[in-house]
């Protein structure tokens, strides 16, 4: 293979790309030149004790912020500047540490609605042609999930594990490209946690996932590739295996200190 069909190549399977990306709040640097580049099919994890930059982060690249200098590329789209209401139309679905459920409405319309949102459609008073397949998709990702006994039930009826369960169908009826959760096990009890990792390993071999987490124990099982950031910056990064083996990487979590 030529040099440039090897580039071409590579740049085809990158889904995601920072460049020298930098978020800045007044005199505080959140995140430091952080560059990233998460192919097709990847999990990802960004790990980090409180205060290292994740969400902020995440934010800059689910358009919630800008990046005060440095790029972001979706599907080789600088969408730097694009808002978070468009980046669905990129192929992006998130969740966030705080559940955003319709808790009065059931399992299945909150699944319902979520296609909805991605087409950017207006809700009608009368059915229309896309109805009974969208109903369909959202049954297939409640099962998915493990929810498919609890479609006709109240969101606010669910336990704080099956609504983070919902939320990852939320994420997944979309059909993304490209997955990010934001600290997926937050709240979690040890069993719910254990679920969580069993269902982000059971989804298709092919979902591109981008993960942010404190427990570092779901991060490494869930993921396959792990990026660690302290004070905003980018320190480590490796396999699980070579994480977990880091001092460095060590040392930062047992000196934790602060909030994020």
């Amino acid at each position: 293979m030529t040099p440039n069909a090897t580039t071409h190549e590579t740049e085809r399977r990158t889904l995601l790309r920072l460049e020298s990306v930098v978020v800045a709040f007044g005199g505080l640097v959140a995140v430091r030149d952080i560059e990233l580049d998460v192919a097709r099919g990847d999990r990802l994890a960004v790990l980090g004790p409180n205060g290292a930059g994740k969400t902020t982060l995440f934010n800059a690249i689910a358009g919630d912020i800008t990046p005060t200098k440095g790029k972001v590329f979706i599907r080789g789209i600088d969408c730097t500047a694009l808002p978070s209401r468009l980046r669905p139309q990129l192929g992006v679905a998130r969740t966030y540490q705080k559940t955003r459920l319709f808790t009065g409405l059931t399992v299945e319309d909150n699944l319902y609605l979520a296609q909805t949102g991605k087409q950017r459609r207006h809700l009608a008073l009368w059915r229309n042609n896309d109805d009974d397949e969208y109903r369909e998709r959202a049954r297939d990702a409640a099962r998915k999930v493990w929810l498919g006994e609890r479609l006709d039930g109240l969101v606010g009826d669910l336990s704080h594990g099956e609504q983070r369960q919902l939320e990852v169908g939320m994420a997944l009826v979309t059909a993304p490209d490209l997955i990010m959760l934001d600290e997926p096990a937050s709240g979690l009890s040890r069993g719910e946690r254990e679920q969580l990792v069993e269902l982000l390993e059971d989804l298709p071999v092919d979902t591109t996932l981008l993960l942010i987490e404190h427990d570092m124990d779901v991060a490494l099982r869930v993921a396959s590739s792990v990026v660690v950031m302290a004070d905003g910056e980018k320190v480590a990064a490796g396999t699980p295996d070579e994480i977990r083996r880091d001092p460095l990487v060590h040392a930062i979590y047992l000196g934790e200190q602060g909030e994020e």
